[in-house]
Parts: structure tokens; C-alpha cells; sequence
């Protein structure tokens, strides 16, 4: 007997397959899907008709997990264990985001390398990717209850710039949340596509979305042929948006009331309620002139002529972007055709005067500046569930493609539902001092452990020069042409040693052996994220204990006896961890044997540099 799917909130016949648009934003998620009967993009809505979701995850006593709205109560209240904006830690290391570690209340670990940043709640460790996970896992569960059916299928977007490792990191956490993520789709092209931009199969036009939300900023210029969208440029700032706008009146109201930064960021509580506040009416003068509000039973007010006043150097951080976005593309203003609006922040009604004033010509601002992302999302959904045919489809790989590492984990290149032909490369290195050659084992499927994967081929990259571990740069790139024949090539950038080999990467699998590839990765995703975690865990512990013992080695005589006795004690703790510790176990030795040795590491390096700089002169 054959089953029908009938969606109880609104009557009509399920589609064959439901694939929800989901916007994964800084500041706010939401999902949409195509209506069944209009067949327009709708955004789903709770019955008391909110949509967003904020991108904010709470762990309270016991374990207990909140996300959105009740999660947001707790940013003022307990603010250690809140996590908010982590879309902008999605496949960052330390590194990276070490500038801007202030900007977050909780605590993001600093392990001194450039493996993928953790965040430390109480004693568990978590990263970017689990984080992610519990937005996408709450916007699904919501997605099922307003469609009343199992959603398991999704396209989610992601900003224009985000490179490779950010892109794996969202698709990654789809995966945990129990998610076939079919596509990662361009922020800038899921506007378009929410304006009916690109749409018509004769149509050529070029486009700036303008897209400010609350943490980021990007201008994207996007030329659209036949169907196919091309970015040609991408500018802006990773940290511009609305939550800087609200950090300008927090600075004009604390500055009133006498405050200074420190003194704010020592009171963590009150800096979150004079945030939520300025966020409040930076909302209310976009339809207003004047806001009074209160913090701490002391009034403050704001006008919409000093609230522009006081942003007008950011708006203009923006502009200059535009400008910069144009002279990469080769373009003028006025080849630019449409100008699309993304993200809240663009409600502000300055910002739309000095964009429009810009480009000289009128916005694209009639859809919710929050939805129109997700509202673009559903409609290239729509495209892959095969309900709209008026759209060219490149042909796609139709499982991931990567490369065994470290641990035996697969790091993937090109992800499954990439468009054909596809081009991806990365770097490695060396695991060993003076290693003459290195493995390449190219595998197909979407499981965290090669083991569970289909090997497709391997070879070995030989004549590397004997250099320390970590120094040599190896560069792995995968082509996939039109045919789907995929090409490997590793060339050791320093000394140009290259090796290739052709693969076909489709051979001998049925869609059925396909589907249950697929399948598999979504049941077990939980048992492979916490497994890779795991891996990873013990290889950064292995790799910092190797480097601590080098270091000891070699400066033994300018550190004390109780410094390498506690140091000593230290990494045998963390060696037995290895063998039976527990992820987080393991993640709290290395903070602890990183916060032991960091004090004596920065001395001996200031008495190197004052050795070193003893008896010459600076010159300005």
C-alpha cells in the first residue's frame, strides 16, 4: 500500500520530497520552504507568527540545551554559558579571530596553533560545528512541528566569502543535526533568486546585494547568464553590522553616564543590558525620532539625527567596500543593474538613503530584509526537489571527495552536490622531522573516518627535502571535469616536487549503494563527529607534547628545576589521558599543560629579543 503524506496545517498533498531553505545567520536563523499551493517561497512561522530564530545556544544545569528566544534571555544572566555569533568561528582557528577574542563573553580557547577553534562551557569543550548544530537541529525540530513531517533534507546558505573550511564546518553541522545538506548556496544568490532574479533562462544582468546584518558585513557583485550566477567580486567586514551600530550608543550613553569601556566589560551583566537596550532603539528609529529607555533605573534617550551622527562613519566603512567591491569586479556604478538589500540592519533608514545614493538608483527592498536569504534558499530547494524545471542544473558529484589525515579521519575537498566541472586544493604538511615523502589515499563518501568511506586511489608524493616537521607545504588539488574523471595532483611548494593521478569517481557505484552511503552519514553523524573529536583531540595533545619535549630539550639549563618538574608531571598526565581520556578530558590537559608552560615560554622569548636587540639602535 502506498503511503501519501498530507500536511495537516494546511490540507494539501505533501511534494515527493521536502528540502527546506535554511538561513544559518549570525545573528538569527529561520527556514522556509515553497508553499505546496502558491508555489511561492514562504517563510514558516510559529503560530504567534515569528520566524526568527536567534542564533543563540544557552547550556543550563544538567545538561540542558536552549536555543533561540529563550536562549537569549540568558545573554545578560549567565553570559559564560551563552554562545551567540558563532557562524563567525565556522572554520576559524584561534588565530584568526584572536583580534576580536573580546568581542565574545564566553570562553574561546586559545591553544596557540591553527587547529580549529574550541569553546570551553564549564568543563566540555565544544566546536563551531557542534555549536552550529543545535541551531540547525531546533530550526528543524520547528520546520517538523509548523509542517507537521520529517524534514531531512535542506540547503543551507553561507556568505559569498566563506572559503572551503567554512563551507565543509556548515555542511558538517547539518550533518549532526541530522541534515542531508544537498547544496551550500551563496548568501548573495539566494537574494537574487528570492527577487526572481535569474530566473529566466535568456535573462543577463549584474547585481550588488548590499547585505549589513547584525555581526557581518558584505557587498557582493554577482553577474547572472542563462541561469548560472557568477560572483565576480566579493568585499566587506566580518565584523561591521548591527551590533557595532549598537555599540556606538552604548559608548554615547556609558560616556554620559560616566563610564568607561574597562569598567563595562568588568560588569558583564550591565554591558548586556545596555547592549539589548541600544539594540532596541536603534529598531524603534527606524520608524521613529526619538527613543528614551532604561538601564539600572537611570534614563536614556536618543534621536534619530545623533543616532545617525553617530553610525555615519560605519555606513560609510560600507560604502567605501562598495567601492572597492566594484573596482575588483572591473565594473562602474552604472553597470551595475540592481542593487538587492539583505539583513535587518539595512532597515535603518540611513543606510538605504546612502546605498541608494551610491549606486544611483533605487533598491530592492521590498521583501523582509531578515527573509529574503531563506525566501532564496526554498527557491533553489525547490530546483533540486525537480518541482521547478525552468532552472538550469549543472551536473553535481553526487558524494564527497577527500583526502585521508591524520588519525584516519577524511578531510573532504569537494562535497558531495558540488556543480561538475569543480576545482578545490589545500595544504598540508608534514607529520614527522625530515620525512622524504607523503601518502595521498583519495577516498569518496560522506563518513568522518576513511575507514567507513570508499577508497578510490592512493600514491605516494616521494622526493620531499628532509625539513622539520610542520615546514614543508604540500598542495593537494582535485579537479573534476565535466566528465566526472577526477584528477589529484600533490606538489611540495617548496622544492616544486609534484605527482598526479587520474580517478573516476562514480565508477561502480548504484544510486542505491549512493543512497545508503548517504544514509549511513546521517545515522551515525553523531558517533562520527564525537569519534573525529576525539581523533583530533589526541592528535593536538600528541603534537603539543612533542613540541614541549623539544622545547624543554633544548632550554633545559634556563628553566627552573620546579619548572620542569611541574612541566614533566604535566605532560604524563596528558599522556595517559591519551590512552583512555575522554575528549574533554583530554582538551582540559592540554589548557592546562598550555597555561603551565606559556609564562616561562614568554620570558625565555623576551630574553631572546633583548638579547638580540642589546647594543643596536632603533631607528623611527
Amino acid at each position: 500500500m502506498a503511503k501519501i503524506g498530507i500536511n495537516i496545517a494546511t490540507g494539501s498533498l505533501q511534494q515527493n520530497e521536502m528540502i527546506v531553505g535554511i538561513d544559518l545567520g549570525t545573528t538569527n536563523s529561520l527556514v522556509a520552504i515553497i508553499h505546496p499551493d502558491t508555489k511561492q517561497p514562504v517563510v514558516l512561522k510559529e503560530h504567534d507568527g515569528v520566524a526568527l530564530v536567534p542564533s543563540v545556544v544557552h547550556f543550563g544545569e544538567q545538561g540542558l540545551v536552549t536555543v533561540g528566544d529563550a536562549a537569549r534571555d540568558f545573554l545578560v544572566t549567565e553570559p559564560q554559558h551563552t554562545i551567540f555569533s558563532v557562524k563567525r568561528l565556522m572554520g576559524k582557528s584561534y588565530s584568526d579571530i584572536k583580534e576580536h577574542a573580546g568581542f565574545f563573553s564566553y570562553k574561546v580557547i586559545d591553544d596557540n596553533t591553527d587547529s580549529l577553534v574550541k569553546i570551553q562551557v564549564g568543563s566540555v569543550f565544544y566546536s563551531p560545528v557542534e555549536l552550529s548544530s543545535f541551531i540547525l537541529k531546533e530550526l528543524k525540530s520547528r520546520a517538523e512541528h509548523i509542517l507537521k513531517t520529517p524534514v531531512t533534507k535542506a540547503v543551507i546558505t553561507v556568505p559569498a566569502y566563506f572559503n572551503d573550511a567554512q563551507r565543509q564546518a556548515t555542511r558538517d553541522a547539518g550533518k549532526l543535526a541530522g541534515l542531508d545538506v544537498m547544496r551550500i548556496v551563496n548568501e548573495p544568490t539566494a537574494a537574487s533568486l528570492a527577487y526572481g532574479m535569474g530566473l529566466g533562462r535568456d535573462e543577463t544582468k549584474t547585481i550588488a546585494v548590499y547585505d549589513l546584518g547584525g555581526g557581518t558585513f558584505d557587498i557582493s557583485v554577482l553577474r547572472i547568464s542563462n541561469g548560472i550566477f557568477e560572483v565576480l567580486s566579493t568585499n566587506g567586514d566580518t565584523y561591521l553590522g548591527g551590533d557595532d551600530f549598537d555599540r556606538e550608543i552604548v559608548r554615547y550613553w556609558t560616556g554620559l553616564a560616566g563610564l568607561n569601556e574597562e569598567e563595562l566589560s568588568m560588569h558583564k551583566n550591565l554591558a548586556q543590558e545596555f547592549r539589548l537596550l541600544a539594540e532596541t532603539a536603534k529598531v524603534s528609529l527606524s520608524c521613529s525620532d526619538n527613543f528614551t529607555g532604561t538601564v539600572a533605573g537611570e534614563t536614556f534617550t536618543l534621536t534619530r539625527s545623533k543616532f545617525e551622527n553617530l553610525v555615519e562613519g560605519l555606513v560609510a566603512r560600507t560604502i567605501r567596500s562598495c567601492t572597492q567591491a566594484l573596482q575588483d569586479a572591473g565594473l562602474s556604478k552604472e553597470d551595475i543593474d540592481e542593487v538587492v538589500m539583505v539583513g535587518g540592519s539595512t532597515r535603518v533608514p540611513l543606510v538605504k538613503e546612502q546605498v541608494s545614493l551610491f549606486f544611483g538608483k533605487k533598491v530592492h527592498d521590498t521583501l523582509n530584509p531578515d527573509e529574503v536569504v531563506a525566501l532564496g534558499a526554498a527557491v533553489q530547494a525547490d530546483v533540486l526537489a525537480g518541482n521547478n524545471k525552468d532552472v538550469l542544473l549543472l551536473d553535481i558529484t553526487p558524494l564527497s571527495l577527500g583526502i585521508e589525515t591524520m588519525g584516519g579521519l577524511m578531510d573532504v575537498l569537494i562535497p558531495r552536490n558540488s556543480k561538475v566541472p569543480s576545482k578545490a586544493g589545500r595544504q598540508y604538511t608534514t607529520q614527522k622531522d625530515g620525512q622524504g615523502s607523503m601518502r595521498i589515499s583519495v577516498y569518496q563518501g560522506e563518513r568522518d573516518l576513511v575507514k567507513d568511506n570508499r577508497k578510490l586511489a592512493e600514491f605516494n608524493l616521494t622526493g620531499i627535502p628532509g625539513m622539520p616537521a610542520g615546514l614543508p607545504k604540500v598542495d593537494v588539488s582535485f579537479l573534476v571535469n565535466a566528465d566526472g574523471i577526477l584528477t589529484v595532483k600533490a606538489k611540495e611548494l617548496r622544492s616544486g616536487v609534484e605527482q598526479s593521478i587520474e580517478v573516476k569517481p562514480q565508477y561502480g557505484l548504484t544510486d542505491d549503494q549512493v543512497e545508503k552511503m548517504l544514509l549511513d552519514s546521517i545515522t551515525h553523524a553523531q558517533e562520527d563527529i564525537r569519534v573525529r573529536a576525539l581523533v583530533e583531540a589526541q592528535t593536538d595533545a600528541q603534537q603539543i607534547l612533542d613540541a614541549t619535549a623539544l622545547f624543554i630539550g633544548k632550554n633545559e639549563s634556563l628553566l627552573t628545576s620546579q619548572e620542569i618538574a611541574e612541566t614533566k608531571s604535566c605532560m604524563e598526565s596528558l599522556s595517559a589521558l591519551l590512552l583512555s581520556g575522554t575528549k574533554d578530558e583530554i582538551q582540559s590537559g592540554i589548557e592546562t599543560l598550555n597555561e603551565l608552560s606559556r609564562p616561562f615560554a614568554e620570558r625565555l622569548m623576551d630574553q631572546a629579543i633583548s638579547k638580540a636587540m642589546k647594543g643596536k639602535n632603533i631607528m623611527e
